[in-house]
């Protein structure tokens, strides 16, 4: 019945490896769970039928969640729009001359929510992308009053972006469910030992002073086998 709305605060944040894991460990709780994406770009062309694959990012999710592809996925209710171009959904489904339609993505959820206990719904790129010309992945979450999982990490600039982030959402009247630190980038050149620790110090401590009631959690480094667990959540998560 719940739905929460998984964003990062930027693109290739981790948010696909947040949603899978955190997916797998409500599993584990003994909740019924399936995620979805709000859209995706840059998805493949299946040359035996000319029409878009599955998205890559719930091949993803299944694959952390250690089962296969569901029947909702297969007929795309967990993704209906995909787009070739890997570029802003405005701007793919531009390209395409296939508008994206919000009701159908609305009537989506509202389908899984009916077979499931736990919707989670990953958005693509920050909060601020434009989905269509007209609506921001903000003003949607807004309009549904989703509660936001937000999705970080300890490269050099997260600290702003994620405050930013959290501004965002709080200017909106809407809901900080949850802060996740992917340590998606540990290894990366861009990720200094002492500027990840300190955003890890900074970040805590600011969530409690600001956002209380919100959740911390770790995500793993995860190398390249899609093997791995999210911290222990708390029973009242969802």
């Amino acid at each position: 019945m719940s739905v929460l709305f998984v964003s990062g605060i930027d693109t290739d944040i981790g948010k696909t490896y947040a949603t899978g894991l955190l997916a797998k460990a409500l599993m584990q709780q003994g909740l019924d769970v399936i995620t979805q994406k709000l859209v995706q770009t840059g998805v493949s062309i299946n040359p035996n039928t000319s029409e878009m694959n599955v998205a890559d990012d719930i091949i993803t999710h299944r694959q952390l969640m250690a089962i296969p592809l569901q029947s909702c996925d297969l007929d795309f209710t967990t993704c209906p729009y995909r787009y070739e171009k890997p570029a802003s959904p405005h701007l793919s489904a531009t390209l395409a001359n296939y508008p994206l339609d919000i009701e159908i993505i609305t009537k989506a959820t509202k389908v899984l929510q009916s077979d499931y206990d736990v919707v989670l719904l990953e958005g693509a790129g920050g909060l601020l992308v434009p989905i269509t010309e007209n609506l921001l992945i903000l003003d949607y979450i807004a309009e549904q009053g989703y509660p936001i999982v937000l999705v970080t990490s300890g490269r050099l600039g997260s600290i702003n972006h994620t405050l930013l982030s959290l501004e965002a959402i709080k200017s909106r009247g809407l809901m900080v469910h949850s802060v996740i630190y992917n340590h998606i980038h540990d290894d990366a050149e861009q990720t200094d030992t002492e500027i990840a620790n300190s955003t890890i110090e900074f970040l805590r401590r600011y969530l409690d002073n600001h956002y209380p009631e919100a959740h911390w959690l770790q995500i793993p480094y995860l190398k390249d086998n899609l093997v791995g667990n999210i911290e222990t959540l708390p029973e009242n998560f969802v």
